[in-house]
């Protein structure tokens, strides 16, 4: 199973779970966020390591780059569009 499989599984199980939630969202709040964020996902079954966090991250901006004006696309990144962690987490927190 891939990176981006097991964000989307993890994702609904912390919509339909608030301890999961909670959890995952208390991450935020640690001096790594990241390293605490995949230690959690580890302890729930899921076997996520920072660096295949961050590369997922990169390989989907770079892919999504690539499909675009076939594949000439020469815009910048924006702020945070290659981070999973943190786009995983704006989508558990402003969700009920």
């Amino acid at each position: 199973m891939n990176v981006v499989t097991m964000l989307d599984e993890l994702q609904q199980k912390a919509l339909h779970d608030p301890d999961i939630k909670k959890r995952l969202l208390n991450t935020a709040h640690t001096k790594e966020p990241i390293t605490e964020f995949c230690s959690v996902c580890r302890n729930l079954g899921y076997e996520i390591y920072e660096m295949d966090l961050i590369c997922a991250g990169e390989e989907f901006h770079a892919a999504m780059k690539r499909s675009t004006n076939g594949g000439g696309e020469n815009s910048p990144m924006l702020t945070g569009e290659d981070d999973f962690y943190e786009l995983f987490m704006a989508s558990i927190t402003h969700t009920r």
